[in-house]
């Protein structure tokens, strides 16, 4: 099945806009101590949260905010580790979970602006596009579709046609596009914008401005 691609842009960005709320960070702040967080105007809650963070070692804040993101999918032993890795690794884009790629990046984030730079910058790719679905097609744009239309757009260095070719290119079911893509919204009139690591797909790998992908499914289950 094919889908016309046209890119409209691709940006290099170092956050996911709207990723942390500010009932985050007034949580964030009374873990680290802050007293009378709530009464913070919403415009200088980010700061005074970076304030409290520098308060604390670089691999206790880690393990504060790590667990207060990801308690339910890591232990505090993984916990403990992660804080001390991310100081020396970019962990968003190594650790095995591929599923937990976007929480540790924002994470990451949050901790390399409140050190100035302790932290390694780690950064993701957004792109807007359009995609023209076919007359014969019904169903909604799925991460998947995405990515698989995406194939013939992107570098032969890409690591996602690298890793994955066959489920890039046959009909075999691609499960991880849910993980590698981290956020794919649907902006009306055909217009998509998706977010994913730099490590996934960086701005120069896409060397196609406007293309015919294919993108072939599985079978759906009955």
């Amino acid at each position: 099945m094919k889908f016309h691609i046209k890119v409209n842009s691709v940006k290099t960005i170092e956050e996911i806009e709207n990723y942390w709320s500010n009932e985050d960070y007034i949580k964030l702040l009374e873990l680290f101590n802050f007293p009378d967080a709530n009464t913070i105007k919403p415009e200088n809650l980010r700061e005074m949260l970076f304030m409290a963070i520098t308060d604390f070692e670089p691999n206790e804040a880690a393990a504060t905010i790590l667990t207060y993101k990801l308690s339910e999918s890591l232990n505090e032993g993984q916990i403990a580790q992660i804080s001390h890795d991310m100081l020396i690794d970019k962990v968003c884009e190594e650790y095995p979970d591929i599923g937990l790629h976007c929480d540790l990046f924002s994470v990451n984030q949050l901790l390399y602006k409140a050190y100035n730079g302790t932290f390694l910058n780690c950064k993701a790719t957004l792109v807007n596009c359009e995609i023209e679905k076919p007359d014969d097609f019904k169903g909604e744009i799925t991460k998947e579709i995405v990515l698989k239309s995406f194939n013939r757009g992107l570098s032969d260095s890409n690591i996602i046609k690298r890793l994955f070719e066959e489920k890039m290119t046959t009909e075999t079911r691609f499960e991880q596009a849910e993980d590698i893509l981290w956020k794919l919204n649907d902006e009306g009139n055909n217009t998509f914008s998706f977010i994913t690591s730099e490590y996934w797909l960086n701005k120069d790998e896409i060397i196609g401005s406007e293309f015919d992908g294919e993108s072939l499914l599985a079978e759906t289950e009955a």
